[in-house]
């Protein structure tokens, strides 16, 4: 892949567009976008060459999830958690889980998902509740996770749980056909984002041995902030910044499309222009930081953190904005779903909450930029 922004726009007209509805509509995961995803070797995106990917890294990571976004924010979204999983196993785990996982994913369409997230810690995922028990080279875990995007479908879940030593994490991998692995796939009513498939996950008597950790014992906090988190954060900030971008093509098209009688267009009304024109500066900006961003953590840049920081606070707020403007300028189309402005408006309602919060990056951000340590 030479171009990965276009060639996820020219795949999400083909294998996103024609799903988007009927995702949101009937809260659908898009399935067969996903098997797309496989033929058209975007799940293998990270994964190393040597293994028979693309071996390609954040700022592609970025540009896909925009690409994928300006159609349908659930897809990238779902996408976007593949990707971060990847690099997770491509950073920290052994030869061997690597070798099965990359396999599974090149060969046989196989995509990985995050299951960290939890009743009781809320947006501080890094703060797991579930409890392990360690006899010699098994831990068995029992807890439940909430909110496990993409459950049921991808077929590895990354899990964190507490490590032998107080106040450290283990990142584990979960098969979906590990014994005493269960979903509650109905309980996922949200009120955006609806064809997630985000749903509880169930963890009773959970037993793996060692080779399913991903890394040194302990050594999942590092991976949470030093792998996760900017491939986490970053591919949100894409997530957003393409749902704003996407507010604009709508916006912008059915301003030019809606004629009156004597033939001008809602587009000449001047309050419509400077709606259209708000809504194009917010998007821009967010894109353009997002872009950045990426750059900047690509490339190893002292201010990479704070960049990656700010694009999500940025894009995650554009969002709302810009689909406040999007009703406007849609008027009673927009408000009766005749355009999907409603749709874009409440998948964007999902960027201030996701975990981790606008509140808590706008914190860190803080942090960072005062040279204290976060969380």
């Amino acid at each position: 892949m030479n171009n990965v922004y276009q060639e996820g726009k020219d795949f999400a007209k083909s294998y996103i567009l024609p799903y988007t509805e009927l995702t949101d509509k009937e809260s659908k995961f898009p399935e067969e976008t996903f098997k797309a995803l496989d033929k058209k070797g975007f799940l293998k995106l990270l994964v190393p060459e040597e293994y028979g990917g693309f071996g390609k890294g954040l700022e592609e990571h970025a540009q896909a999830c925009l690409a994928f976004s300006e159609t349908c924010s659930t897809t990238a979204l779902c996408y976007m958690m593949h990707n971060v999983a990847v690099m997770c196993i491509l950073t920290h785990g052994s030869d061997e889980l690597k070798r099965k996982i990359f396999t599974d994913i090149v060969e046989n369409g196989k995509f990985m998902a995050l299951a960290y997230s939890e009743i009781g810690s809320g947006v501080h995922f890094y703060k797991p509740e579930i409890s392990t028990e360690v006899i010699g080279d098994n831990t068995t875990f029992n807890g439940k996770k909430s909110m496990v995007t993409s459950g049921t479908y991808a077929s590895y879940y990354l899990v964190l749980a507490p490590a032998v030593a107080e106040g450290t994490l283990n990142n584990w991998v979960f098969p979906l056909e590990t014994e005493g692995l269960s979903f509650e796939p109905s309980n996922w009513q949200g009120l955006g984002m609806r064809g997630n498939s985000s749903c509880p996950m169930k963890i009773e008597n959970v037993t793996l041995d060692s080779t399913y950790r991903i890394g040194a014992e302990g050594s999942g906090g590092d991976q949470v902030f030093n792998v996760v988190a900017p491939f986490f954060i970053t591919g949100l900030a894409a997530v957003y910044s393409g749902t704003s971008m996407h507010m604009f093509e709508i916006s912008s098209n059915h301003a030019m499309d809606r004629k009156y009688p004597d033939g001008s267009s809602l587009a000449h009304i001047e309050t419509i222009q400077i709606h259209i024109g708000d809504i194009y500066k917010n998007a821009a900006a967010a894109k353009a930081m997002t872009l950045e961003a990426a750059r900047a953590g690509a490339s190893g840049e002292a201010d990479a953190l704070a960049k990656i920081l700010a694009a999500r606070v940025v894009a995650s707020e554009a969002a709302i904005e810009c689909g406040r403007l999007a009703m406007r300028v849609g008027g009673g189309k927009a408000y009766n779903k005749g355009l999907p402005t409603e749709r874009l408006l409440r998948d964007a309602y999902a960027g201030q909450v996701m975990a981790p919060s606008a509140d808590i990056l706008t914190v860190w951000l803080g942090k960072v930029l005062t040279d204290q340590m976060i969380p």
